[in-house]
């Protein structure tokens, strides 16, 4: 197995499932159980979740609303999320913790990077919820930093598409998926994997990325053991 120690990076919009809005406990239990497969590997596994399906700071910022504002209400918005899958998981057995960037000590840990790293060696699913803690960066950034710290060996990027196209695969039919491609080429090409900043700290730090489709039953597990799903970006 190509990896011991991963970070998987989620959209707040997969929790939301076909809805429009907040979480979708059915979809929450069905990607808890995508998440057991994975531990169940021995692996150790971290988790950064955004906030989208509740708040989205960026979008509301550009209606007027304070940018610092906005991003804190987006932080917390991770913070809900992280909880609830949270839950779900532990319904399944898996021990978990959430740890939190924002001083919120009835629901979550807060951060430090020794006691993370201690977990995930005691084989408990670390959940890193509240972005960075600061304002104008995205959870992207979260998570690149987050597995940086950790030294994950990856992260995976689980999201509605089943890889990197050369364009959006739902607009232009004839869009190209590159099963391997380079930081380089990401940055030239503007692709929207992430956000730039986290595209430059993995980069600097030599850390793939992976894409998939979190939708796809066994996308997750088949990744792991190293089968030719989603991109990998190196």
């Amino acid at each position: 197995m190509p990896y011991k120690r991963i970070l998987l990076k989620l959209s707040g919009e997969v929790l939301a499932g076909s809805r429009k809005y907040g979480i979708d406990p059915i979809v929450a239990c069905k990607i808890a159980e995508k998440i057991k497969k994975v531990k169940d590997e021995n692996i150790e596994l971290s988790i950064v979740i955004g906030g989208g399906n509740i708040f989205r700071g960026i979008s509301v910022s550009a209606k007027g609303m304070d940018r610092v504002a906005a991003d804190y209400l987006g932080m917390l918005a991770t913070v809900m999320n992280s909880v609830a899958l949270q839950s779900e998981l532990e319904k399944l057995d898996c021990d978990t913790r959430v740890m939190s960037a924002l001083s919120i000590t009835q629901l979550a840990e807060p951060y430090i990077r020794r006691k993370a790293t201690r977990h995930l060696e005691k084989g408990r699913i670390v959940i890193f919820a509240g972005g960075t803690g600061n304002p104008y960066f995205t959870t992207d950034t979260a998570a690149a930093l987050r597995a940086v710290e950790i030294n994950a060996d990856i992260i995976i990027k689980g999201t509605k598409v089943d890889g990197v196209y050369s364009d959006d695969p739902v607009k232009n039919k004839n869009a190209i998926k590159y099963n391997l491609i380079s930081f380089k080429e990401v940055m030239d090409k503007e692709l929207k994997v992430m956000d730039m900043t986290a595209i430059t700290l993995c980069k600097e730090n030599k850390l793939p990325i992976g894409v998939l489709s979190i939708k796809d039953e066994n996308s997750l597990l088949e990744f792991i053991n190293g089968k030719s799903t989603g991109t990998i970006i190196s």
